[in-house]
């Protein structure tokens, strides 16, 4: 692991339009201001960062071109020949929420997303690879012919930092839409972004997709470098990942011509049936698979488990089970493969003191773990949450007993990103349910923190709003009719019976 010395003295180029930029170096903050690193001083990007040309030269390749191309890039990300990824993964101790072997584990799920298979199956999904390749002709009711073609933008992508992946997933986006990005880097990840950028220069300098790239640092609330990059005239789209911060900063330079695309933080929630008591057995894996959705990512993402709603436990009796539940449940947390979950890098002391005090009250409270910060379960003893509940992290996860489902919409809203649900018989019956209170993702239990990457996202589809959709309509006067032979009401009876 480097020193403290080695990661303040880090140097952290940009990438633009494939050039590695490394001059007019400044420092900045880590996320929390524990360590420090020097990227370009953002001013002096500002006249290479916006595109100047058009994307003409994206939208002359073939779409197979561009698969090949994510397809050679995917096998130069392998992370035991890609240096800028060992670096990454070298220096992330120093800022990363995530723990090495969560950096690691993420690094080399990466070239899988870059297949031809997965490519096609991402760009098919999220927006169909007809609009992407040409015109989709639509014969109208009124005759007409609308052909339809999705247009790539001009976008900045704010990305988040809790997961090395959603780098890689923009590079993706941009590239299938045939898209120009500006990806600023988050400071608690300041080098994937930039790792996957300098291994496209590494690979194809002169490939269009490298070209209309462009990877670099700037500080969230920058209003003298904002207001010069985010203007209609730069931009098409902003695509902002990440908390409350990052979405407000970029709130303000919304205007005609300049779209937000928000994909904000949410929460989640996970429902268990009473199926999970009937027997041992059925409780074991179940409790493996609530372990997963909490201890996945180490509990960084909007998709983890935390409160989770254990329905049918109307007894003591059935207490008593789910008590032994959230035993087992912390049971399994602790043996989690590490390239899925370990101990959280930094435990919160307000919630480790919160789930101590907790611990004084068993006839409300029974607490599992947490003394160590390797992660707790919390099971009410109520059909209530914890009052902190919306603090959960750090592998921390409270079980609710409830007796029927009426107790568990109520904590359904917007804000509901993921629900894991057992059995599958349950989420069958609550899939036209939940979403009318706001649950955005319905999932078997066990696989919250595994989403596909062609689907829907957060109840919107961001990568058909990424495209411009242009329609180009074709009217034959001979079958649609024409304004110019509209003819005018007579009004002559009605003008002599007003003389009259």
């Amino acid at each position: 692991m480097p020193t403290a010395t080695e990661l303040d003295m880090l140097s952290t180029p940009a990438v633009v339009r494939g050039k590695v930029i490394a001059d007019d170096l400044v420092t900045f903050d880590g996320r929390g201001g524990g360590v420090t690193f020097r990227a370009p001083r953002p001013r002096s990007l500002l006249r290479a960062l916006p595109l100047r040309s058009g994307l003409g030269e994206l939208h002359q390749l073939d779409f197979e071109e561009i698969v090949a191309y994510l397809e050679h890039l995917g096998d130069a990300l392998v992370l035991d020949r890609n240096e800028h990824l060992q670096q990454a993964l070298e220096y992330s101790a120093g800022w990363s929420d995530m723990t090495a072997p969560l950096v690691r584990s993420s690094f080399e799920q990466m070239p899988a997303l870059f297949s031809a298979e997965s490519v096609r199956e991402v760009a098919d999904g999220t927006v169909g690879i007809p609009y992407l390749t040409g015109w989709v002709p639509h014969r109208m009711t009124d005759g007409r012919t609308a052909a339809v073609r999705a247009f790539g933008a001009r976008a900045v992508h704010v990305i988040a930092g809790n997961s090395p992946l959603i780098a890689a997933l923009s590079v993706i986006r941009n590239a299938i839409t045939r898209s120009d990005a500006i990806i600023k880097t988050p400071s608690n990840d300041p080098l994937t972004a930039l790792a996957i950028a300098r291994t496209m220069v590494d690979v194809a300098p002169d490939h269009p997709i490298t070209r209309h790239l462009s990877v670099a640092y700037w500080k969230g609330g920058d209003d003298e470098f904002e207001q010069a990059l985010y203007r209609p005239a730069h931009l098409e789209k902003i695509i902002a990942w990440g908390g409350l911060a990052s979405v407000s900063h970029v709130m303000r330079y919304i205007q005609p011509g300049l779209e937000l695309i928000s994909l904000d933080p949410k929460r989640s929630a996970t429902i268990i049936g009473a199926e999970a008591l009937d027997s041992a057995e059925a409780r074991e894996q179940v409790a493996l698979r609530a372990a997963t959705d909490i201890g996945a990512l180490n509990q960084l993402g909007c998709v983890n488990a935390r409160v989770i709603y254990v329905l049918g436990a109307t007894s003591a009796e059935a207490l008593e089970q789910v008590n032994r539940l959230g035993e087992a449940i912390y049971r399994h947390l602790q043996r989690l493969p590490a390239a899925v979950s370990t101990k959280a890098k930094r435990f919160d002391p307000e919630l480790r003191a919160r789930i101590d005090g907790l611990r004084t009250s068993p006839d409300w409270y029974r607490v599992y773990g947490g003394r160590h910060g390797e992660g707790a379960v919390i099971v009410s003893q109520l059909n209530e949450p914890v009052d902190f509940h919306t603090a959960l992290s750090g592998r921390v996860a409270n079980l609710v007993p409830v007796s029927d489902l009426d107790e568990v919409v109520g904590a359904i809203n917007s804000y509901t990103q993921t629900v894991g649900i057992y059995p599958e018989s349950l989420k069958q019956r609550l899939r036209d349910v939940l979403p009318l209170y706001g649950a955005q993702r319905l999932v078997s239990l066990g696989y919250a923190a595994d989403p596909s990457m062609a689907t829907p996202q957060d109840a919107i589809e961001p990568v058909r709003r990424m495209v411009k959709w242009i329609v180009d309509e074709s009217c034959d006067p001979a079958i649609v009719p024409p304004l110019w032979n509209l003819t005018a009401p007579d009004t002559t009876g009605e003008a002599a019976a007003t003389a009259r």
